[in-house]
């Protein structure tokens, strides 16, 4: 089983377009299939645009009375993937935003890696000067955020820890959140969420593969919700929380 989970907020005008060309790329690429979407308090017509479509998808829809933001929203994905699953080490977590930033169509190239041993198959940019300025500017400036309180924290052959197109199988998500308990599995919202689910996760992972794939920005109808200044303190202080953690755990290889 592969479950797709998308945290939105306000996505209205995508995310049913977006949930079609998931449905789309599964007509194509036979798998097993759920989608899981965590609704974050969203005051536009998201809530009504996904109710429509819980009735011709293999889709679930996770709400609250109030927004929570993407890492905790991006938590509880994870841990509703973790306790549907009857096969950890067969299943996995594709995580993608709700806004065309990142393209259905990569899916299958994701889950050819983890079907070929890859137990966290991460999506990076090759580079260049693609997006809206303060993405650009995030892009350039995030890495010395990350590096100024830590020693830059990252994974081996990583380069770009900030994107959201991930694949991860569950039995590695099982471990992290065994090791977390009841406490948040991610502690910093925006970019710095992303890089910690993967802090979080590789310590479990035997195989960490990365495939570049570029997202787009040209397709989505609102502006960035980027802010680069508050960002990038956040990544800052990110940075120095992860300075004071314990060590990592070693793989726990559970089924």
């Amino acid at each position: 089983m592969l479950y797709i989970c998308i945290p939105t907020f306000d996505e209205a005008p995508t995310v049913g377009v977006l949930l079609w060309k998931i449905r789309k790329v599964f007509q194509e690429f036979s798998r097993e299939y759920e989608i899981l979407v965590y609704n974050d308090a969203s005051t536009d017509a998201t809530a009504e645009t996904l109710e429509a479509y819980t009735k011709v998808l293999p889709l679930t829809v996770l709400t609250g009375e109030s927004r929570i933001g993407y890492a905790r929203a991006l938590t509880t994905l994870c841990r509703a993937a973790a306790n549907r699953t009857r096969y950890a080490r067969r299943d996995a977590v594709i995580t993608l935003q709700g806004d065309f930033t990142d393209q259905p169509e990569h899916i299958p190239e994701l889950v050819k890696r983890f079907e070929g041993g890859a137990d966290i198959v991460i999506a990076e940019r090759e580079g260049g000067t693609t997006g809206p300025k303060p993405v650009q500017q995030m892009r350039r400036f995030a890495p010395w955020a990350l590096r100024l309180w830590s020693r830059a924290p990252g994974v081996p052959g990583v380069k770009d820890p900030f994107g959201s197109l991930r694949l991860y199988r569950v039995s590695v998500l099982r471990d992290a959140l065994k090791v977390v308990g009841d406490n948040p599995l991610i502690a910093c919202d925006g970019w710095a969420a992303n890089v910690d689910l993967l802090l979080a996760t590789t310590p479990h992972a035997r195989r960490v593969e990365t495939v570049a794939l570029e997202p787009r920005y040209d397709l989505r109808p609102r502006d960035t919700r980027v802010k680069p200044m508050a960002d990038l303190m956040a990544l800052a202080r990110f940075g120095r929380e992860v300075r004071r953690r314990p060590p990592s755990p070693a793989p726990t290889g559970s089924a």
